[in-house]
């Protein structure tokens, strides 16, 4: 939440599996928990949770923000990702009504503009904690350019350095425009990486009812739940000072984090609101926050090691399976197509082949791409990408190797390509200078092109050359 974000297009391909280890254990503390302030009579009890002690908890019955918990967070608009709101401490902003949290995005006017007031509380230096589960019921608004998060960051930033190096957990964003996907996503390092995985509802949005979203952190694994569903797992992270080594793992996270939740409007990721956004609606309302600790943990982790892709007997570090019948390729174990921002089509292999059809090109040029991840991009070497393309009218695509997991840096740049209607191919070379990566992608992107016509693509290739 905290920097710019880009689309994240394959990130639960980037999931690691766990790791174990053993040594003396680590008790958890809270040396900032206060118990909270007596707004109600009888405050709502947070339920047990097997091999957990609860450490705090805010069910929001009372008739006022608990600010022995919470603090209100005002900033000037454009703080931060380029978002259009002022966080206020106003309470028309933030507010308690029926038992939840109320986070309210308003618009008003200023100097004959539109202006955005919203609201934002954090628990920093008030209850900072160190691994634990927390566990926070909530429903999202509607509408284009809305961006309700709950997320956490270091109680002490410059710990590690300031954002990226210092970490920032994600629990939940989700978009007003796009209301049937939500996102859990770690950030750290420098340079900047993350890991990100989705959960995507079928047939209904996170803006009809409330869902519960939780995250688990231990010192040498994150897990990301959505209803009880586990839908991602990061065990692999890293810190540094440019020019430095890193720091020891599992640094940055394992320092005093603290909960917060907002609603932005408008940025670089969600885009900004538009004439259907309804702000007399649009409001995020939060149920409870509770956070649970073990009451020890394992401290002695070691980072896993990485696996990275062999290559094929040729050479060939794409793996195209059997093309010699007709598959869908929205399921492909290897080839992954996707769509987004308004994106419509399909791809499937016909005689030896990758035909992609496209009904709606979308608004941006990855709402229909063709992507396969997974590729191992070690530092010094040096890659050529080499493929045959034609269309049945001449148009535009474009090409590049790119880094979900390291901020959605190109190691070969996006290259825009004219293709027509005669099979021809095409050979790009590229050195890989950035630290090793094991999730290099390589992406077709058909969308926002001007052109929906056909585009057929054979013998893809991404292989070492001699420097």
């Amino acid at each position: 939440m905290k920097k710019m974000r880009v689309p994240a297009m394959l990130a639960a391909l980037t999931l690691l599996t766990g790791c174990g280890s053993t040594a003396a254990p680590h008790t958890a503390t809270d040396s900032s928990v206060t118990e909270p302030a007596d707004t109600t009579a009888a405050p709502t009890e947070a339920p047990a949770l097997d091999g957990y002690n609860l450490l705090w908890h805010d069910e929001f019955d009372g008739s006022a923000l608990d600010e022995t918990i919470w603090n209100y967070e005002p900033h000037e608009p454009g703080w931060t990702n380029e978002e259009l709101q002022e966080y206020t401490t106003s309470t028309d902003n933030v507010f308690l009504r029926d038992g939840n949290l109320v986070i309210k995005a308003i618009k008003t006017e200023k100097d004959g503009s539109d202006y955005y007031t919203s609201g934002k509380v954090t628990a920093q230096n008030k209850k900072d904690f160190t691994y634990g589960k927390v566990v926070a019921r909530a429903k999202v608004p509607a509408g284009q350019g809305l961006w309700p998060a709950i997320w956490m960051m270091p109680q002490d930033e410059q710990h590690y350095g300031q954002w990226p190096k210092c970490g920032e957990i994600d629990i939940m964003e989700v978009l007003g425009s796009r209301l049937e996907t939500a996102y859990g996503t770690l950030h750290y390092g420098e340079p900047h990486a993350e890991q990100q995985g989705t959960y995507v509802l079928d047939g209904t949005t996170f803006a009809d009812d409330f869902h519960e979203y939780s995250v688990e952190w231990e010192p040498g694994e994150f897990r990301w739940y959505i209803d009880g569903n586990l839908y991602h797992t990061v065990n692999d992270w890293f810190t540094a000072v440019s020019g430095e080594d890193e720091k020891p793992y599992p640094a940055p996270f394992d320092q005093p984090f603290f909960v917060q939740m907002n609603l932005a409007v408008g940025g670089t990721w969600p885009g900004n609101p538009d004439a259907t956004t309804d702000f007399d609606k649009a409001e995020f309302l939060i149920d409870y926050v509770r956070v649970y600790q073990k009451p020890e943990y394992d401290t002695n982790v070691k980072k896993p090691e990485q696996e990275y892709r062999e290559a094929l007997e040729d050479g060939n570090y794409i793996y195209n399976g059997d093309f010699s019948e007709a598959e869908d390729l929205t399921d492909d174990v290897n080839w992954k197509f996707l769509l987004f921002e308004g994106g419509k089509g399909a791809a499937e292999i016909r005689d030896n082949m990758m035909v992609i059809t496209t009904e709606d090109e979308g608004t941006v040029d990855y709402s229909v791409q063709l992507v396969q991840p997974e590729m191992p991009m070690i530092k010094g070497k040096k890659y050529r990408v080499t493929f045959d393309a034609w269309a049945d009218e001449t148009r535009d695509i474009i090409v590049c190797v790119s880094a979900p997991n390291a901020g959605w840096i190109r190691y070969l740049q996006d290259t825009t390509l004219e293709i027509g209607t005669e099979q021809k191919t095409y050979t790009y070379d590229f050195e890989m200078t950035n630290k090793d990566d094991p999730f290099g992608r390589l992406e077709f992107n058909l969308g926002h092109r001007g052109s929906s016509a056909t585009v057929y693509l054979t013998n893809v290739r991404l292989e070492e050359i001699e420097s």
